[in-house]
């Protein structure tokens, strides 16, 4: 199934884009992806927990399970000054 794989602030800078197309195995949950992403990119390999986890705009649990069509945002801290 595919999911629309939105990503933010630095989370956005370490992969090199802010949105891809996934495809991911039936039965997949964010924390999956998030898993993905942490062995794909060394420097979020340290964040056990993903940031703030949205499907569909919703904020949810990393556990939720996806659904053909989803869009997935990891969503980190932001911090100003």
């Amino acid at each position: 199934m595919k999911v629309r794989l939105l990503l933010f602030a630095v989370l956005r800078d370490i992969v090199g884009t802010d949105e891809r197309e996934l495809e991911v195995a039936d039965g997949s949950r964010a924390i999956d992806v998030w898993n993905g992403l942490r062995a794909a990119h060394p420097r979020i390999a340290s964040y056990e927990r993903p940031p703030f986890t949205a499907v569909n705009q919703d904020y949810v649990q990393p556990e939720t399970m996806l659904r053909d069509g989803d869009e997935l945002a990891f969503i980190p801290p932001v911090s100003g000054g």
